[in-house]
């Protein structure tokens, strides 16, 4: 049996801090806990709600999240949720126990329309996955099976899948007008059935690809102080936009030489006409101002 660790990583939720595993706690299910007695079904988030400042608990694959009262700051107490879940990991007890006999809670999907005429955001009443998932065509779908089962539409061409929502490019074969409820139905009847959203073994290897170098993620210790500053703004100031919009974006490179900044645009982004506009008249020019001209351009890598 593998030894669990514990990463502590904040939120954009200052309530809200992020208990991340190194192994996986539940396979595709999501659970919140608003107190003591719902949390029945979790023996870890009833000892959890033991801890006074403790307000809801979510937890979810490999991340147990925690929300507190105002009564006490992180910096006060996060170690200490650190070491009561990791002891408790450790304990080899079960995270979640009533898995068979849940209480079904209905699913609701609505459709939300996209910058990109080509892309239609799929918004959950709940969360799907942790991270950003992008497949291209049904070969890379493999391990993904809602992905994999939205391919066998003909009219659909990409799947991006992030948070709470699902991203769909399509063909010009159909308008949405025609497919859009159909799509909306089979994504919250699958989700509702409680299918997988993505296999372990999609999920090991983006925490394989997270935990080296030749992974998409940067390590910090390969980043210079100047990309770190790109970064932060990118986290701040542009990717909860862009997300809204059912798309990612993500750091690539910085050329001090030509102070130009390369970003990775998926999901609704990827191919969005106003993608290039968006690029010049926002992210560039914020950059600009905020990096007090250190950067000039911005390119996107794809997309």
């Amino acid at each position: 049996m593998s030894t669990y660790t514990i990463s502590i990583e904040p939120t954009n939720n200052d309530s809200i801090v992020k208990f991340v595993a190194n192994s996986f706690l539940t396979r595709s299910n999501s659970y919140e806990f608003k107190n003591i007695d719902e949390a029945k079904p979790s023996p870890i988030a009833q000892q959890l709600f033991y801890l006074p400042f403790v307000k809801t608990v979510y937890i979810s694959q490999n991340f147990i999240a925690v929300e507190k009262y105002d009564i006490v700051t992180w910096d006060e107490v996060k170690n200490e949720v650190a070491e009561a879940i990791t002891e408790y990991l450790n304990s080899g007890k079960e995270v979640v126990t009533e898995t068979k006999q849940e209480k079904k809670i209905p699913v609701t999907v609505y459709a939300e329309s996209t910058p990109n005429p080509a892309a239609m955001k799929f918004v959950a009443n709940k969360p799907l996955v942790d991270g950003t998932f992008e497949f291209k065509n049904i070969d890379e779908a493999i391990h993904a099976p809602l992905a994999k089962a939205l391919f066998s539409f003909p009219f659909i061409k990409e799947v991006f899948i992030s948070a709470n929502y699902v991203s769909v490019l399509k063909y010009n074969m159909a308008e949405w007008q025609e497919i859009s409820m159909e799509l909306r139905e089979f994504i919250r009847k699958y989700i509702e059935e409680g299918k997988p959203i993505l296999n372990d073994a999609i999920l090991k290897k983006e925490e394989e690809e997270k935990n080296t170098t030749a992974g998409k993620e940067i390590s910090d210790k390969d980043l210079k102080d100047i990309d770190k500053e790109i970064i932060s703004i990118l986290n701040e100031y542009v990717k909860p936009a862009v997300a809204s919009d059912g798309g990612h974006i993500a750091f690539d490179s910085f050329n001090e030489e030509t102070k130009t900044v390369r970003v990775i645009l998926q999901g609704a982004c990827s191919g969005c006409p106003s993608s290039t506009v968006t690029l010049k008249n926002g992210i560039e020019t914020m950059l600009r101002d905020m990096m007090n001209g250190r950067v000039q351009l911005v390119e996107a890598v794809n997309g």
